[in-house]
């Protein structure tokens, strides 16, 4: 009888030994990474790593507003009322431009992903390439802090959020 335990024992043994090598002779065990704890919250967030993913300069991403075109780190983008559509500049100058920074690329042809309006540019009075679409110049606006943020919808009733279409979103 003890011959008998002996050999069960062992046998159990060796299966649960083969059983933690991960599979039987002549198969390879693989394991994905666990998702990370920094995993993003927010729609727009997901947005974010989308259009880095895609090298876009402007995407769309859901918002309170629905659907509106961000910058590549999802930041919201927006329009001025006071510019006028194809004039080549901004109506929104010195401290206009602390509040409102300008959207700037270094491309040529800037990138989208989603939308759907003429994207151009225009010259900065720093020299650098303003962004437009459908002719508007597009503006960040300063309090906003986080991809997903939208405070400055209809602040003075001039700036507004842009659709994916290039229209002021009121």
């Amino acid at each position: 009888m003890k011959k008998r335990f002996s050999f069960g024992f062992g046998a159990l043994v060796l299966t649960a030994a083969l059983a933690g090598c991960g599979g039987s002779p002549g198969t390879t065990t693989t394991s994905t990474p666990a998702a990370s704890s920094a995993a993003p919250s927010s729609a727009s967030a997901t947005a974010s790593s989308t259009a880095a993913a895609s090298g876009a300069d402007m995407m769309i991403a859901p918002s309170s507003a629905g659907q509106i075109v961000v910058d590549s780190e999802g930041m919201s983008l927006y329009f001025f009322t006071k510019d006028v559509k194809d004039s080549g500049t901004s109506a929104c100058t010195e401290a206009c431009l602390a509040a409102w920074p300008i959207f700037t690329t270094t491309s040529e042809a800037p990138t989208v992903e989603g939308v759907t309006g003429t994207v151009g540019t225009i010259a900065s009075p720093d020299g650098k390439k303003h962004v437009t679409l459908n002719g508007m110049p597009l503006y960040y606006y300063a309090k906003d802090k986080a991809p997903g943020d939208v405070t400055g919808q209809g602040v003075g009733g001039v700036w507004y959020l842009v659709s994916p279409a290039g229209e002021m979103i009121k």
